[in-house]
Protein backbone atom coordinates (compact mmCIF):
# COMPACT_ATOMS: atom_id res chain seq x y z
CA UNK A 1 0.00 0.00 0.00
CA UNK A 2 1.25 3.86 -1.23
CA UNK A 3 1.72 6.27 1.40
CA UNK A 4 -1.04 8.20 2.80
CA UNK A 5 -1.33 11.17 4.30
CA UNK A 6 -4.72 12.13 6.30
CA UNK A 7 -6.50 15.27 6.02
CA UNK A 8 -9.01 16.45 7.92
CA UNK A 9 -11.89 18.88 5.99
CA UNK A 10 -13.91 21.20 7.74
CA UNK A 11 -18.11 19.89 7.63
CA UNK A 12 -21.16 22.82 7.50
CA UNK A 13 -20.58 26.26 6.60
CA UNK A 14 -17.10 26.18 5.15
CA UNK A 15 -17.74 22.40 3.11
CA UNK A 16 -18.53 23.57 0.18
CA UNK A 17 -16.24 26.33 -0.55
CA UNK A 18 -13.34 23.76 0.67
CA UNK A 19 -14.61 21.24 -1.88
CA UNK A 20 -14.72 24.40 -4.57
CA UNK A 21 -11.09 25.29 -3.31
CA UNK A 22 -9.68 21.63 -3.83
CA UNK A 23 -11.51 21.81 -7.07
CA UNK A 24 -9.76 24.49 -8.44
CA UNK A 25 -6.52 23.23 -6.94
CA UNK A 26 -6.70 19.99 -9.53
CA UNK A 27 -8.29 17.87 -7.20
CA UNK A 28 -11.69 15.86 -7.26
CA UNK A 29 -13.28 15.83 -4.31
CA UNK A 30 -16.75 14.24 -4.01
CA UNK A 31 -18.72 13.19 -0.57
CA UNK A 32 -22.15 11.30 -1.07
CA UNK A 33 -25.10 12.33 1.28
CA UNK A 34 -24.34 10.29 4.24
CA UNK A 35 -20.53 9.31 4.60
CA UNK A 36 -18.16 11.29 6.34
CA UNK A 37 -15.58 9.89 3.89
CA UNK A 38 -14.66 12.22 0.70
CA UNK A 39 -13.20 10.66 -2.17
CA UNK A 40 -10.70 12.11 -3.91
CA UNK A 41 -8.68 11.59 -6.69
CA UNK A 42 -5.18 11.61 -5.60
CA UNK A 43 -4.23 8.15 -3.79
CA UNK A 44 -1.75 9.68 -1.39
CA UNK A 45 -4.59 11.77 0.32
CA UNK A 46 -7.29 10.23 2.37
CA UNK A 47 -9.92 12.93 3.17
CA UNK A 48 -12.39 12.56 6.50
CA UNK A 49 -14.80 15.09 7.48
CA UNK A 50 -15.27 16.68 11.14
CA UNK A 51 -16.73 20.08 12.38
CA UNK A 52 -14.03 22.63 12.48
CA UNK A 53 -14.49 23.12 16.17
CA UNK A 54 -12.82 19.29 16.36
CA UNK A 55 -9.67 19.77 13.54
CA UNK A 56 -7.05 21.18 15.42
CA UNK A 57 -7.77 18.87 18.49
CA UNK A 58 -7.64 15.48 15.90
CA UNK A 59 -4.02 17.19 14.19
CA UNK A 60 -2.48 17.66 17.20
CA UNK A 61 -3.28 14.00 18.82
CA UNK A 62 -2.16 12.69 15.57
CA UNK A 63 -5.80 11.17 14.32
CA UNK A 64 -4.95 13.19 11.30
CA UNK A 65 -2.43 14.89 9.71
CA UNK A 66 -3.36 17.52 8.57
CA UNK A 67 -6.47 19.81 8.48
CA UNK A 68 -8.33 23.21 7.65
CA UNK A 69 -9.89 24.69 10.44
CA UNK A 70 -10.14 28.43 11.84
CA UNK A 71 -7.98 30.40 13.50
CA UNK A 72 -10.01 30.73 15.98
CA UNK A 73 -10.92 27.25 16.83
CA UNK A 74 -6.81 26.85 17.15
CA UNK A 75 -6.96 29.67 19.92
CA UNK A 76 -10.32 27.65 21.55
CA UNK A 77 -8.94 24.58 21.54
CA UNK A 78 -4.94 25.51 22.84
CA UNK A 79 -3.88 23.15 20.28
CA UNK A 80 -0.31 22.82 19.72
CA UNK A 81 0.17 22.19 15.54
CA UNK A 82 2.18 22.89 12.83
CA UNK A 83 0.51 26.83 11.40
CA UNK A 84 1.36 25.79 8.08
CA UNK A 85 0.21 28.28 5.95
CA UNK A 86 -2.97 30.97 5.87
CA UNK A 87 -5.89 30.39 2.94
CA UNK A 88 -7.86 33.68 2.94
CA UNK A 89 -11.65 31.59 2.04
CA UNK A 90 -14.44 31.80 3.92
CA UNK A 91 -18.27 30.86 3.34
CA UNK A 92 -19.20 33.97 1.82
CA UNK A 93 -16.31 36.35 1.44
CA UNK A 94 -12.69 36.65 1.01
CA UNK A 95 -12.73 38.85 4.13
CA UNK A 96 -11.61 38.00 7.69
CA UNK A 97 -14.23 36.66 9.82
CA UNK A 98 -14.67 38.26 13.37
CA UNK A 99 -15.63 37.14 17.06
CA UNK A 100 -17.56 40.26 18.12
CA UNK A 101 -19.58 41.17 21.35
CA UNK A 102 -22.62 42.02 21.06
CA UNK A 103 -25.63 43.75 22.61
CA UNK A 104 -29.41 44.66 21.89
CA UNK A 105 -29.55 48.24 20.31
CA UNK A 106 -32.06 49.16 22.41
CA UNK A 107 -30.48 48.03 25.74
CA UNK A 108 -28.21 50.43 28.53
CA UNK A 109 -25.02 48.15 27.64
CA UNK A 110 -22.29 51.02 25.67
CA UNK A 111 -18.71 49.27 26.97
CA UNK A 112 -17.51 45.96 28.27
CA UNK A 113 -17.66 47.72 32.06
CA UNK A 114 -21.37 48.06 31.93
CA UNK A 115 -21.80 43.76 30.90
CA UNK A 116 -20.28 43.39 35.20
CA UNK A 117 -22.36 40.56 37.05
CA UNK A 118 -24.37 39.78 33.72
CA UNK A 119 -24.30 36.78 31.36
CA UNK A 120 -22.81 36.16 28.02
CA UNK A 121 -23.58 33.39 25.44
CA UNK A 122 -20.92 32.05 22.72
CA UNK A 123 -19.50 28.88 21.24
CA UNK A 124 -16.13 30.51 21.82
CA UNK A 125 -16.38 29.80 25.45
CA UNK A 126 -12.29 29.88 26.19
CA UNK A 127 -11.11 32.63 24.71
CA UNK A 128 -14.60 34.65 25.98
CA UNK A 129 -13.62 34.04 29.33
CA UNK A 130 -9.61 34.65 28.95
CA UNK A 131 -11.10 38.16 26.91
CA UNK A 132 -13.46 39.32 30.03
CA UNK A 133 -10.26 38.35 32.34
CA UNK A 134 -7.96 40.59 30.14
CA UNK A 135 -10.66 43.10 30.51
CA UNK A 136 -11.18 42.50 34.68
CA UNK A 137 -14.78 42.38 33.97
CA UNK A 138 -16.76 40.20 36.01
CA UNK A 139 -19.25 37.86 33.79
CA UNK A 140 -20.71 34.42 33.19
CA UNK A 141 -19.63 33.05 29.96
CA UNK A 142 -22.59 30.11 29.13
CA UNK A 143 -22.13 27.46 25.93
CA UNK A 144 -24.46 28.28 23.10
CA UNK A 145 -25.89 25.52 20.81
CA UNK A 146 -26.40 27.82 18.24
CA UNK A 147 -29.27 30.42 17.47
CA UNK A 148 -26.90 32.71 19.46
CA UNK A 149 -28.32 36.12 18.50
CA UNK A 150 -31.79 35.15 20.02
CA UNK A 151 -30.36 35.14 22.88
CA UNK A 152 -29.02 38.36 23.10
CA UNK A 153 -32.65 39.26 24.55
CA UNK A 154 -32.57 37.08 26.75
CA UNK A 155 -29.37 37.61 28.36
CA UNK A 156 -26.50 40.43 28.89
CA UNK A 157 -25.02 39.95 25.28
CA UNK A 158 -23.65 37.71 23.10
CA UNK A 159 -19.88 36.54 21.47
CA UNK A 160 -20.64 35.61 17.81
CA UNK A 161 -18.82 35.03 14.71
CA UNK A 162 -19.55 37.36 11.71
CA UNK A 163 -18.15 37.73 8.06
CA UNK A 164 -20.38 41.01 6.68
CA UNK A 165 -22.53 41.52 10.07
CA UNK A 166 -25.54 41.43 8.18
CA UNK A 167 -27.04 38.60 10.74
CA UNK A 168 -26.52 40.61 13.87
CA UNK A 169 -28.16 44.16 12.08
CA UNK A 170 -31.01 41.89 11.10
CA UNK A 171 -31.41 41.00 14.88
CA UNK A 172 -31.32 44.46 15.67
CA UNK A 173 -27.74 44.02 17.86
CA UNK A 174 -24.66 46.32 17.76
CA UNK A 175 -21.15 45.63 17.73
CA UNK A 176 -19.57 47.05 20.91
CA UNK A 177 -16.17 45.22 20.85
CA UNK A 178 -13.93 42.68 18.33
CA UNK A 179 -12.41 39.84 20.54
CA UNK A 180 -10.29 38.20 17.61
CA UNK A 181 -10.03 38.27 13.81
CA UNK A 182 -9.93 34.55 12.42
CA UNK A 183 -8.95 32.94 8.97
CA UNK A 184 -8.59 29.54 8.04
CA UNK A 185 -4.98 27.84 7.96
CA UNK A 186 -3.74 24.47 6.90
CA UNK A 187 -2.38 22.80 9.88
CA UNK A 188 -0.32 19.95 10.59
CA UNK A 189 0.67 17.45 13.25
CA UNK A 190 3.91 17.58 14.59
CA UNK A 191 4.91 14.41 14.19
CA UNK A 192 3.89 14.18 10.57
CA UNK A 193 5.67 17.72 10.02
CA UNK A 194 8.99 16.03 10.73
CA UNK A 195 8.44 12.93 7.76
CA UNK A 196 9.66 13.56 4.94
CA UNK A 197 7.13 12.09 2.63
CA UNK A 198 4.43 13.97 4.51
CA UNK A 199 6.13 17.43 5.43
CA UNK A 200 6.32 17.28 0.87
CA UNK A 201 2.81 16.23 0.85
CA UNK A 202 1.44 19.03 2.71
CA UNK A 203 3.81 21.83 1.72
CA UNK A 204 2.39 20.77 -2.21
CA UNK A 205 -1.02 20.90 -1.06
CA UNK A 206 -0.49 24.56 0.96
CA UNK A 207 1.02 25.81 -2.48
CA UNK A 208 -1.80 24.64 -4.95
CA UNK A 209 -4.78 25.79 -2.50
CA UNK A 210 -2.37 29.00 -2.00
CA UNK A 211 -2.26 29.15 -6.03
CA UNK A 212 -6.52 28.43 -6.31
CA UNK A 213 -7.03 31.77 -4.20
CA UNK A 214 -4.88 33.90 -5.74
CA UNK A 215 -6.27 32.70 -9.06
CA UNK A 216 -9.70 33.07 -7.90
CA UNK A 217 -9.89 36.76 -8.05
CA UNK A 218 -7.50 37.17 -11.17
CA UNK A 219 -8.02 36.76 -15.10
CA UNK A 220 -6.00 36.70 -18.13
CA UNK A 221 -6.43 39.45 -20.46
CA UNK A 222 -5.70 38.57 -24.02
CA UNK A 223 -5.56 41.39 -27.21
CA UNK A 224 -4.43 41.98 -30.49
CA UNK A 225 -3.18 45.33 -31.51
CA UNK A 226 -0.97 47.28 -34.08
CA UNK A 227 3.00 47.32 -33.44
CA UNK A 228 2.48 50.89 -33.62
CA UNK A 229 0.13 50.61 -30.40
CA UNK A 230 2.09 48.52 -28.45
CA UNK A 231 3.80 51.80 -25.86
CA UNK A 232 0.07 53.41 -25.72
CA UNK A 233 -1.17 50.00 -24.59
CA UNK A 234 1.38 49.36 -21.94
CA UNK A 235 0.92 52.94 -20.81
CA UNK A 236 -2.46 51.94 -19.90
CA UNK A 237 -2.02 48.56 -17.78
CA UNK A 238 -0.85 48.96 -14.67
CA UNK A 239 2.72 49.68 -13.74
CA UNK A 240 3.90 46.25 -12.11
CA UNK A 241 2.28 44.14 -14.66
CA UNK A 242 4.90 42.69 -17.19
CA UNK A 243 2.79 41.47 -20.16
CA UNK A 244 3.74 38.92 -22.51
CA UNK A 245 4.23 40.22 -26.32
CA UNK A 246 3.77 37.90 -28.76
CA UNK A 247 4.27 38.70 -32.86
CA UNK A 248 1.69 37.61 -35.06
CA UNK A 249 1.92 35.94 -38.79
CA UNK A 250 0.66 39.63 -39.79
CA UNK A 251 3.93 41.38 -38.41
CA UNK A 252 2.00 44.92 -38.60
CA UNK A 253 -0.03 43.23 -35.47
CA UNK A 254 1.31 41.56 -31.74
CA UNK A 255 -0.37 39.17 -29.58
CA UNK A 256 -0.71 41.04 -25.97
CA UNK A 257 -1.04 38.57 -22.75
CA UNK A 258 -1.24 39.43 -19.29
CA UNK A 259 -3.10 38.62 -15.88
CA UNK A 260 -4.48 41.12 -13.81
CA UNK A 261 -7.08 41.24 -10.70
CA UNK A 262 -10.83 40.70 -12.50
CA UNK A 263 -11.95 44.01 -10.93
CA UNK A 264 -8.59 46.11 -12.93
CA UNK A 265 -9.67 44.19 -16.56
CA UNK A 266 -13.56 45.25 -15.79
CA UNK A 267 -11.58 49.08 -16.31
CA UNK A 268 -8.95 48.99 -18.88
CA UNK A 269 -11.15 46.84 -21.43
CA UNK A 270 -12.58 50.26 -22.37
CA UNK A 271 -9.39 52.10 -22.58
CA UNK A 272 -7.58 49.40 -24.47
CA UNK A 273 -10.26 49.22 -26.94
CA UNK A 274 -9.89 52.84 -27.59
CA UNK A 275 -5.85 52.67 -27.96
CA UNK A 276 -6.24 50.64 -30.63
CA UNK A 277 -6.86 47.02 -29.26
CA UNK A 278 -9.20 44.73 -30.76
CA UNK A 279 -10.12 40.61 -30.22
CA UNK A 280 -9.87 41.46 -26.60
CA UNK A 281 -11.01 38.74 -24.01
CA UNK A 282 -10.80 37.41 -20.91
CA UNK A 283 -10.23 33.89 -19.22
CA UNK A 284 -10.71 32.50 -16.37
CA UNK A 285 -7.52 31.53 -13.91
CA UNK A 286 -8.01 28.22 -11.20
CA UNK A 287 -4.38 28.55 -9.87
CA UNK A 288 -1.91 31.49 -9.91
CA UNK A 289 1.22 30.19 -8.34
CA UNK A 290 3.59 33.34 -7.07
Amino acid sequence: MSKQVKIGLPKGSLQNSTFDLFNRAGFEVQLSSRSFFPSIDDPELEAVMFRAQEISRYVEDGVIDMGITGKDWICENGSDVVEVCELMYSKATARPAHWVLAVPNEGKVKKVEDLEGGIVATELINVTKEYFAKKKVNVKVEFSWGATEVKARLLDGIVELTETGSSLRANNLRIIDTLMTSTTRLIANKQAWEDDFKREKIESIALLLQGAIEGRAKVGLKMNLPVEKLDAALAILPSEKSPTVNELADKKFLALEVILEESAARDLIPRLKRAGASGIFTYPLNQVIP
